[in-house]
């Protein structure tokens, strides 16, 4: 039975915080609130999570998994970028987009495409996502909270507490969130290629586009 967490969606109560981050330390799975649309998130390490979220999503191994980073410092640990990406990329964050891009030795084999070796990367302009990747110190392994054959996110913590009590340790609610998926960018080969046009605007990169 999942934890029902209420967080200030402005000053996010720290004690509130740190129950999330022992959840999460614990191996848990969490529902929590983004600039986007809700999301499913646990620790780095966490085999069992990751299973967990493919088993609820339904999703195959060429799934990109997100790290949900609390700035461009600890972006840059896990990512490769050349400058031309990094000024694009750094323009854009905090910000409504997932960025696809070689992974670094510091991300899980598990985590990464099978065959590109490239994971997803953004950093959230929402206070209680950031509030948990700051709390915990380091990224957080996302992926949005869109069941199978569903067109739309799920946008209401109550809602998600009723449908996926029994396969996740909490729902963090901070009440409004976005509730539409980012916009996903594929730089793995040094050129913008936009494979999903979601909250973020676009147009941004399509200049840079091959």
């Amino acid at each position: 039975m999942a934890r029902y967490l209420d967080v200030h969606p402005v000053n996010p109560q720290p004690r509130t915080i740190s129950q999330v981050v022992e959840l999460l330390r614990a191996d848990g799975l969490i529902a929590y609130p983004t600039d986007s649309c809700f999301a499913l998130g646990c620790q780095l390490g966490n085999r069992d999570g990751l299973d967990r979220i493919r088993s609820i999503r339904h999703l195959d191994s060429s799934h990109h998994f997100t790290l949900v980073c609390a700035d461009f410092a600890q972006l840059g640990q896990f990512v490769h970028l050349d400058n031309a990406v990094f000024r694009a990329v750094k323009a854009a964050t905090p910000g409504q987009y997932t960025f696809i891009l070689p992974a670094t030795r510091e991300v899980p084999r598990r985590m990464l495409h099978p065959k590109k070796r490239t994971v997803g990367v953004r950093i959230p302009e929402h206070a209680t996502a950031l509030a948990i990747v700051r709390a915990l110190g380091e990224p957080l392994v996302s992926s949005t909270l869109l069941l199978p054959g569903e067109d739309a996110p799920m946008t209401q913590g109550w809602e998600i507490k009723d449908t996926l009590d029994h396969v996740l340790d909490a729902v963090v609610d901070s009440g409004d969130c976005g509730e539409e998926p980012t916009t996903v960018v594929d730089f793995s080969d040094g050129t913008a290629v936009i494979t999903r046009v979601g909250a973020g605007d676009p147009e941004r990169f399509e200049a840079l586009a091959a």
